[in-house]
């Protein structure tokens, strides 16, 4: 239900096919997401999860699956 979440949240901010992403997509990389993106994505993500994504372990995240690895470990 996360990972479908995150999918939902990443095609709709980046204007990504939903339908193409997986666990081993990279957020920068794969769909161009640019420092901003990342940004507002996160922020996005903190909302909708009720979590918080210190700076620290940002640079961790690098997938997909990273995304939401982390977002299960912290609800």
């Amino acid at each position: 239900m996360v990972f479908e979440k995150v999918k939902k949240m990443l095609a709709d901010q980046l204007d990504a096919d939903e339908n193409e992403l997986t666990m081993e997509t990279n957020i920068a990389k794969d769909l161009d997401a640019d420092s901003l993106d990342v940004v507002e994505l996160l922020m996005t993500i903190e909302d909708e999860f009720n979590i918080e994504i210190p700076d620290e372990e940002i640079e961790n995240i690098k997938t997909i699956g990273d995304l939401t690895e982390y977002i299960q470990s912290n609800m």
